[in-house]
C-alpha cells in the first residue's frame, strides 16, 4: 500500500475529534491560543480546504487585497475593493461544485496609519459576511486572525545595550482583537511557503491533484 493510498483511505474525522471542538462552524475569531499548524492539521483531518495568508508586509488596502488574492490563489481577480474579495470567495466557488468546508487563517493583519481600525474592521466584516454566506448553505467556514504592529524604531541608549545582548526575533508584535499582546513563545514562525496550501479557488490545482 502506497502512502497516497493510505491518505486517501484515511477516514475523515468529525469536528469533535479535532481541536475545533466547541468552535462554531461559521465564525470569524481571533486565533488566540490556536497554532497555525494545528489548524492546518484539523482541516486535513476533516477534509476541509485550508487557506492561509500572512499580510504583515502590507502597507495599504491594495497590498492587503493583493496578498490575500495571491496566497489564497484566487482565480477571480480581487480588484481594488473589499466587495470584490467577498465575490471571489463566494458565488464562483459555490458554482464550481460541492465544497466540504473551509478553515482560513489571516496572520499579521497590519495595524498602522495606512490600514487603520476602520479598514481592519471592513476586512473582517468581509470574512464575516463570507462565513454567513457559506453558513446559509450549511458549509463550515471558520476564519482565524491576528493583528500585527511595527515596533518602535527609536530606543534609548540603555535599550540599545539590552537589545545587543537580547536581539528581537521579529519586527512585529501580535495583538488580539482587544489589543492585548499575545505571548510570542506560543507563535510559529511559518511563512506561506512553509505551509502546504490547499485552495478551492485554483481550478488547475484540483483538476491536476
Amino acid at each position: 500500500m502506497t502512502l497516497s493510498q493510505t491518505v486517501a483511505e484515511a477516514p475523515v474525522k468529525n469536528v469533535s475529534e479535532t481541536i475545533l471542538k466547541g468552535v462554531r462552524p461559521n465564525i470569524v475569531q481571533s486565533i488566540r491560543a490556536f497554532r497555525v499548524q494545528d489548524l492546518q492539521d484539523a482541516a486535513q483531518a476533516m477534509g476541509h480546504h485550508f487557506l492561509y495568508a500572512n499580510i504583515a508586509n502590507a502597507q495599504s488596502k491594495q497590498d492587503v487585497l493583493d496578498l490575500i488574492g495571491q496566497q489564497f490563489m484566487l482565480t477571480v481577480a480581487v480588484g481594488k475593493n473589499f466587495d470584490s474579495l467577498y465575490d471571489s470567495m463566494t458565488d464562483p466557488v459555490h458554482k464550481s461544485g460541492p465544497q466540504p468546508g473551509f478553515i482560513v487563517v489571516l496572520e499579521h493583519i497590519p495595524a498602522h496609519a495606512k490600514f487603520d481600525k476602520e479598514a481592519r474592521e471592513q476586512l473582517l466584516d468581509i470574512f464575516r459576511d463570507t462565513a454567513d454566506y457559506w453558513g446559509d448553505r450549511k458549509i463550515p467556514f471558520r476564519c482565524f486572525y491576528s493583528f500585527s504592529v511595527a515596533r518602535a524604531a527609536h530606543t534609548s541608549k540603555g535599550d540599545h545595550a539590552q537589545l545587543s545582548s537580547n536581539p528581537p526575533t521579529s519586527g512585529i508584535e501580535l495583538l488580539t482583537e482587544n489589543g492585548e499582546k499575545m505571548p510570542t513563545d506560543k507563535l510559529l514562525d511559518i511563512s506561506p511557503q512553509a505551509l502546504r496550501m490547499s485552495s478551492p479557488f485554483n481550478a488547475g490545482y484540483w483538476t491536476t491533484a
